[in-house]
């Protein structure tokens, strides 16, 4: 059986701080072995990513002027100014967006 591959970035999230800092305390009070703690964390970062490509289904349309764009090991970061995103009954605007995205493939 593969592992999936996950990316660790929505650790800081605020759920993602959330179950990190209740893991640690966890370990700091001896109630959870590390090698657990680290096991319960790659979960989370498994399960995040499963849980957006299974379960998400709003789209958003975005327009605004592209400042940075940077690629690098299948992780794209923009910078968008005047950035404008229409979902399906609104629209959201922010004078700047710093947006990460990472590759859907499985490694």
């Amino acid at each position: 059986m593969t592992t999936p591959f996950a990316y660790e970035h929505y650790r800081s999230s605020t759920i993602g701080v959330a179950l990190t800092e209740a893991v640690d305390d966890l370990v700091q009070e001896g109630q959870l072995d590390p090698q657990l703690a680290m096991k319960v964390m790659q979960q989370f970062d498994i399960s995040v990513g499963e849980a957006l490509k299974n379960k998400v289904r709003a789209r958003a349309t975005l327009r605004g002027h592209l400042h940075m764009y940077r690629s690098c090991d299948d992780v794209y970061t923009f910078v968008v100014s005047d950035a404008n995103f229409r979902f399906e009954n609104e629209t959201v605007k922010a004078d700047k967006v710093k947006i990460v995205a990472c590759s859907a493939r499985t490694q």
